[in-house]
């Protein structure tokens, strides 16, 4: 049996998404048997984003600078702002590098079930944004799902009265993947899009 202490640390880990007890008692083995590298390093990185942590004020993004790193980054796009659901939607796209432009982070989603409303994300602080002017652009890159469609549909009616462009992530067949192993919302939504070929 392990100490209460270990049997903590196990209990955390098994919190985190994607390890359940099990794998979370393989990596505390793992750490202890590297107590004096790995664990020492975990420690040390652990401790210095608890303590520098910020949520960027302008995009919502997590960084350790306020404004984040996005938002400061000369090169990008002031112009383009793609607004995503949560963080993890934010760094998904910007490690693909396709967008070029600043996001905007809503903290969520609409959903009547879980009670969020539209005053419990930073929509208005998305419509300050683009009160001040100098964006052309907004994509909205909700997830494909119900309530994130609704949040998209929500966001681009109140955008109606502002000179943007609004455009959305398209949707349907993932590269690679055949129709047969597609659900059925996949394949009705890419025959939606459809588009002319050359």
């Amino acid at each position: 049996m392990a100490s209460q202490e270990i049997e903590t640390l196990t209990v955390a880990l098994s919190r985190l998404p994607g390890l359940g007890p099990r794998s979370a008692r393989r990596a505390v083995l793992w750490l202890i048997k590297r107590r004096e590298t790995a664990l020492v390093q975990l420690l040390d990185a652990l401790a210095k984003v608890r303590d520098t942590l910020v949520e960027c004020d302008t995009c919502g993004n997590v960084d350790t600078t306020n404004p984040c790193g996005i938002c400061t980054d000369p090169r990008r796009d002031a112009r383009s702002i793609c607004v995503v659901e949560e963080v993890a939607d934010l760094w998904a796209l910007d490690r693909a590098k396709l967008f070029t432009g600043r996001y905007h982070v809503l903290g969520g989603r609409l959903s009547a079930l879980d009670g969020v409303r539209p005053e419990d994300l930073t929509i208005d602080r998305l419509l300050h944004r683009i009160e001040e002017g100098g964006i052309d652009e907004v994509l909205l890159a909700m997830n494909a799902t119900l309530e994130g469609q609704t949040t998209a549909h929500y966001i681009a009616e109140r955008l109606e009265n502002y000179p943007v462009r609004v455009t959305q992530l398209a949707h349907g067949l993932p590269v690679g993947g055949e129709l047969d192993y597609l659900d059925e919302g996949t394949l009705a939504q890419a025959i939606r899009a459809r588009r002319p070929l050359g």
